[in-house]
């Protein structure tokens, strides 16, 4: 039977957010293909939204249309059009079943607010940022994993990786690429020797780091002893970044601030320092190699993360680690092929194309990418110097006071004098309960 693929692209496009607790545009992308009918029925989905892999036997006739978001990135033909062209080859792959798609855009990080508008009208399968699976789980929006499709997710991927997407004791969604950030800085100026400390860096040469952007500041507050939920998923430990060490490591923010090699990383500042070598070093994710390695060549180094001087001892600077994932709506009408597909979109095969494509690191473990240096540091990330993004409702606590304190510190209006007392507000904050 003849596979027909329809690739139907939205009006406009949802900004993708830069950290990984998601936000921007809330308005769900509008369909506005038209649609192919087909005379035979469509299968029924079942009942129970936790999904097991069919058996290994033939499969029967499906006639199905299936809707799929992504990111635009993954849509555009100067990238590959990855996610179509996956959408095609898994359709060669099912003869018996004879599947339009139709796409959407929506970034990884908005998949939350969009999916939970409406969920029932809401894609079949979509791509998200982990963090975004307590809000999803809530509304219904993401269906449980079960049988050989939770055992493709935890055969092929790290404990950390399988964590990320792991909730109430439940696994959620198929990921296929890690989530964190690391440093790129410019081998020119500096050695492999002085990137283990900032402190050394900071002596040598201009460093840029978003610290008013709220999933990077916590790294200051954890290298000296803060938790976030205890091991990040323990809702009832809260975040302790108040005492006498968060009072300490705001005052390390307070000198870093006004420290004359130091640069705030936003609008595009550390990008733009790179280019013209104002800056010598930059703390970013994945999504920036490219313009990196046009602004440095050569001498583009990549590292982990370096060791901070804080209250006279070094600290191991710690960046949020997640994943991005593949998720099934389980409203929708036919689950058998939204999770065959889903499943296919975080396999290995796809991920390889991911990477060939768009540089996008894959989670699988079976792949090795032992010559890359953007692989090798972020798995060094993700074994030493990162923690796990919690994915726990609370912390949609943490945000907002982590965002004041780093624009307040940069803005001058936290000195040494005030420290403490601020440090503590912002504690109380992430642990006060706020409308999510």
């Amino acid at each position: 039977m003849k596979k027909k693929v329809l690739a139907v692209l939205l009006a406009s496009a949802m900004v993708a957010s830069l950290v990984g607790c998601g936000g921007g545009n809330n308005e769900a992308p509008a369909q506005t293909a038209e649609t192919e009918t087909t005379d035979d029925a469509e299968a029924e989905a079942p009942a129970d939204t936790e999904a097991e892999a069919p058996a290994d036997t033939e499969e029967e006739a499906i006639t199905a249309t299936i809707t799929v978001w992504g990111p635009s990135e993954d849509q555009s033909a100067d990238a590959g059009n990855w996610l179509p062209t996956m959408c095609e080859q898994f359709a060669a792959q099912h003869p018996n079943w004879d599947l339009t798609f139709e796409y959407g855009v929506c970034a990884e990080g908005d998949a939350k607010a969009t999916v939970t508008q409406d969920v029932e009208g809401a894609a079949d399968v979509y791509m998200l940022a982990n963090d975004n699976i307590p809000d999803l789980v809530a509304a219904n929006g993401i269906a449980e994993l079960g049988g050989s499709y939770l055992e493709a997710v935890t055969s092929a991927n790290a404990d950390s990786i399988v964590a990320s997407v792991t909730y109430n004791d439940s696994v959620w969604a198929f990921p296929f690429t890690s989530n964190t950030w690391f440093m790129y800085y410019d081998k020119s100026v500096f050695t492999e020797d002085d990137i283990k400390s900032l402190d050394t860096m900071l002596e040598k040469g201009k460093v840029s780091f978003p610290l008013s952007n709220s999933w990077y500041i916590q790294a200051f507050y954890v290298a000296n002893g803060g938790t976030i939920f205890g091991d990040g998923t323990d809702e009832a430990a809260g975040i302790n970044f108040g005492g006498e060490s968060g009072a300490a490591a705001t005052d390390y923010l307070v000198d870093l601030v006004a420290n004359a090699n130091f640069i705030n990383d936003q609008d595009g500042a550390g990008i733009a320092g790179l280019r013209d070598g104002s800056i010598n070093a930059i703390f970013s994710g994945t999504w920036d190699a490219a313009s990196v390695q046009e602004a440095l060549g050569d001498n583009m180094g990549v590292a982990a993360l370096p060791t901070a001087n804080i209250g006279g001892a070094a600290g191991q600077l710690k960046s949020f680690m997640g994943s991005k994932a593949i998720g099934v709506n389980p409203n929708c009408e036919n689950m058998e092929v939204a999770m065959a597909l889903a499943a296919y979109l975080a396999s290995e095969e796809a991920q390889l194309a991911h990477y060939e494509l768009r540089n996008v690191l894959p989670s699988n473990v079976n792949i090795s990418l032992a010559d890359d240096a953007i692989a090798t540091a972020v798995t060094k990330v993700m074994t030493d110097t990162s923690i796990m993004q919690p994915v726990v409702t609370a912390m949609g606590n943490y945000w907002s006071p982590a965002e004041n304190m780093g624009k307040a510190l940069v803005a001058g209006e936290i000195t040494h004098d005030n420290a403490a007392e601020k440090t503590e507000e912002m504690n109380t904050a992430m642990n006060t309960d706020v409308a999510q």
